[in-house]
């Protein structure tokens, strides 16, 4: 089992901006991130590294750096949420070798659970498909059940409009268990079947072992597609790129992959550089998750902005979609108003990207792949871990 290394806390609070004033536009990039940040809950962070290099890296977490004077992709032109856009539709792509297209930006349900109220998750869900955003993630744990209640009240008569995702979270429990998260799942979503479901959160190095063991949850995956619930199964995860190579050499076959893909990513325990590549060979749709670092302490403190984050993200060659966590109208705006202008990336935007990303290589902006706060409850109790807020600040 996976070993947590106690150090110091990350202090979460955006440092004092160094450049002599935010432009307008900036300040709403920020705004509109911390919105979609406020969100999530406030845990214990724990480093997974030795407490002397937590101690190391600590003094630079807070600092607001931004080695380039201007950003590397221009910004968009106009103001968030002020157009409704009439007539533009996010491009598709390939969804691996499924045979269905799906939009190169996705909706995370974990955000619509959190939004303000079903009326606000409606207008987002009605906004996104008339826009072309068809690819709705959630899972089976998401906000007590929230984010799949609210989506499936949105996509009411709309259904057949979506490529509809959601996560099972066994954590190593048996197939009968999925079986059951699956009915839920079906039931709080108004639908006889999902498009993609997948095994959520591994992130544990044992969680391949327990997947695979007999009567497990990949029983669970085979078993939903032969009943028709279930179109194509896949497997998500944040924490360490080895776990994903675990799963993906056992054997089993996956359609789809989830994992985070950002600018930062190429220089510390790398998704994109590892897994990417055996996932495009195994003709896998890939969705990308945490382009804006995860609860955005990367737009915050002036490390990037939006644009350059969901730019470098839908430029990877290999990802099918970048899903996006959403919880209001003018969040959504921000990003339909990058998608307007939105070209993928030239190799050579791509390289400047990452090398301003490697400067944060100590995982600062990738707090998803070295602490706790990213980490259910109820996978850390499966895994015999206390809840992240028993931990010690």
């Amino acid at each position: 089992m996976k070993k947590n290394f106690a150090g110091s806390d990350m202090n979460m609070t955006p440092a004092v901006n160094t450049q002599p004033e935010l432009s307008r536009r900036r300040f709403l990039q920020a705004a509109a991130v911390t919105s979609v940040s406020s969100v999530v809950p406030t845990a214990a962070v724990v480093l997974e590294t030795p407490a002397s290099h937590a101690q190391e890296i600590h003094p630079k977490a807070n600092a607001s750096v931004r080695a380039l004077p201007n950003p590397i992709i221009p910004n968009f032109q106009g103001e968030y949420g002020s157009s409704s856009m009439p007539g533009f539709q996010v491009p598709k792509r390939p969804m691996g070798s499924t045979g269905l297209q799906v939009s190169i930006l996705g909706m995370g349900g974990f955000h619509l659970g959190a939004a303000l109220s079903q009326d606000v998750v409606n207008d987002m869900v009605a906004k996104a498909l008339d826009h072309g955003i068809n690819f709705f993630d959630n899972a089976w744990e998401y906000q007590g059940g929230a984010g799949e209640e609210r989506l499936g009240i949105a996509l009411k008569g709309k259904r057949n409009q979506a490529i509809l995702v959601t996560g099972v979270c066994t954590y190593g429990r048996k197939k009968d268990v999925a079986m059951r998260m699956l009915e839920d799942s079906l039931t709080r979503l108004q639908t006889d079947h999902v498009d993609v479901w997948q095994v959520h959160d591994v992130i544990y190095y044992n969680d391949p072992e327990l997947a695979y063991q007999v009567d497990g949850v990949l029983e669970a995956l085979t078993a939903a597609k032969q009943q028709g619930k279930v179109r194509f199964v896949g497997f998500t995860g944040h924490k360490n790129p080895s776990i994903h190579l675990d799963m993906l050499d056992r054997g089993f076959h996956f359609d789809t992959v989830q994992m985070p893909i950002n600018l930062f990513d190429p220089s510390f325990r790398s998704f994109e550089r590892s897994v990417l590549p055996v996932a495009v060979q195994k003709s896998m749709a890939v969705f990308s998750i945490k382009s804006m670092s995860g609860s955005g302490e990367s737009i915050v403190r002036g490390a990037l902005t939006p644009t350059e984050a969901l730019s470098y993200a839908m430029s990877v060659p290999g990802v099918s979609t970048t899903v996006s966590g959403m919880n209001s109208v003018e969040v959504l705006d921000q990003n339909l108003e990058i998608l307007r202008d939105f070209k993928p990336l030239a190799e050579e935007q791509m390289a400047a990207l990452r090398e301003h990303g490697r400067q944060f290589n100590d995982g600062r902006y990738e707090l998803y792949k070295t602490t706790v706060k990213y980490e259910s409850d109820l996978g850390r109790a499966q895994h015999g871990f206390p809840s992240s807020m028993e931990l010690p600040a």
